[in-house]
């Protein structure tokens, strides 16, 4: 066989084997699902369950005297109260607790939602968009039947928005199990703040968490996720008409599987080819 042969028969191999490894590669990736009727998943698949969050890890953030749309209160003043948020007794989710009051009177039901940034100096739109570390985005409303489906920031979407009363009070107590208190974690808020919106996603109000303990213990646990599914540490936010994107969607390559594998074994056919030309 001639060297020319040889190395036209090794040529071949290689194309199909990476082919293959492409193939494989690529039909694992997450892809987005919208429908009028159904829910959007996000493009690195559906929110996974936080089982890991450090117990007795607490986090609260007390809203301003003023508020940052001052149309909403023109004699002064804000919403008043404070979001507090802990992981749960076995580490599985996140307890928050939300007490409010001098709500305005008009113009709700009010969305709340986790975002991606701190308010600096108070000002709400330096907070971003909303926190979404599977990159859901807001193409179709969260669906509350289907929480995992959801941004993870979504709060009033998965568990509703805060309606207008007479009153203007409202207290609420629930389990996300989407968020996350243990740092590192793309669904972490501890570094983050909370806004909470008119209907058209005018800011009204907004505050920044800060830690209020030094809780320690973690749950014992092999793995973090509630379907072993490792949670982004990252990843795009979506955001709203009155938000700033934090910067282009990540466009990470998907890996050939086995690159290192190939190698060594077109090596090991290369030099058989060779050696049977020679």
């Amino acid at each position: 066989m001639r060297v020319s042969e040889s190395l036209s028969l090794l040529v071949a191999v290689a194309g199909t084997q990476v082919l293959a490894q492409t193939s494989t590669s690529a039909s694992a990736a997450p892809t987005t699902t919208v429908t009028p009727e159904g829910p959007e998943t996000g493009k690195l698949g559906n929110a996974t369950i936080v089982s890991t969050n450090p117990v007795g890890v607490k986090y609260k953030a007390t809203l301003p005297a003023e508020a940052f749309f001052k149309s909403a209160y023109p004699d002064g003043g804000n919403i008043q109260g404070d979001i507090s948020a802990e992981a749960a007794a076995d580490g599985k989710g996140v307890v928050f607790t939300i007490k409010l009051s001098n709500l305005p009177k008009e113009g709700g039901p009010l969305p709340y939602h986790l975002h991606v940034a701190p308010a600096a100096n108070g000002n709400c739109t330096t907070t971003l968009a909303h926190l979404d570390p599977f990159e859901r985005g807001e193409a179709t409303p969260c669906n509350p039947a289907l929480p995992e489906t959801c941004q993870v920031g979504d709060l009033s979407g998965k568990f509703g928005a805060i309606p207008t009363t007479a009153e203007g009070t409202f207290e609420a107590t629930y389990t996300d199990l989407y968020a996350s208190t243990q740092e590192g974690l793309g669904a972490f808020f501890g570094n983050r703040s909370i806004v909470f919106h008119y209907p058209n996603k005018t800011r009204i109000t907004c505050a920044d968490f800060k830690r209020e303990d030094g809780g320690v213990t973690q749950p014992s646990s092999t793995s973090g996720f509630g379907n072993s599914t490792i949670l982004p540490t990252g990843g795009a936010v979506t955001s709203s008409s009155t938000s700033a994107p934090t910067g282009p969607a990540s466009s990470t390559s998907v890996p050939i599987a086995g690159a290192a594998g190939i190698k060594a074994g077109l090596t090991g056919v290369l030099m058989g080819l060779l050696a049977v030309a020679l």
